[in-house]
């Protein structure tokens, strides 16, 4: 990974929207709401005050509206703060 983030940021690989509900429902790409769960890719070292908690590797459920989208090779990721991010599962 050629993305390194700065203080307490993280990168995150958003994981893909459901295709159909519980019951079988098939949901159309109009109607599929973004995704707020995803895997740590990378992890700033944190500040002076902030040691960082997630790792790489970590599935995480971050905020609806959290972050910024960016795309990258291709893939599109998520980068926000730490503190965006509500738990790891």
């Amino acid at each position: 990974m050629n993305i390194k983030p700065l203080a307490d940021r993280v990168l995150i690989e958003p994981a893909e929207a459901e295709q159909k509900t519980a019951s079988g429902i098939i949901i159309p790409d109009t109607a599929k709401e973004k995704p707020q769960r995803g895997k740590v890719v990378a992890v700033g070292a944190g500040t002076k005050d902030h040691e960082m908690t997630v790792k790489v590797g970590d599935q995480v459920l971050y905020g609806k509206y959290s972050g910024t989208e960016i795309e990258y090779d291709g893939t599109k990721y998520m980068i926000m703060k730490e503190s965006d991010i509500y738990a790891i599962i």
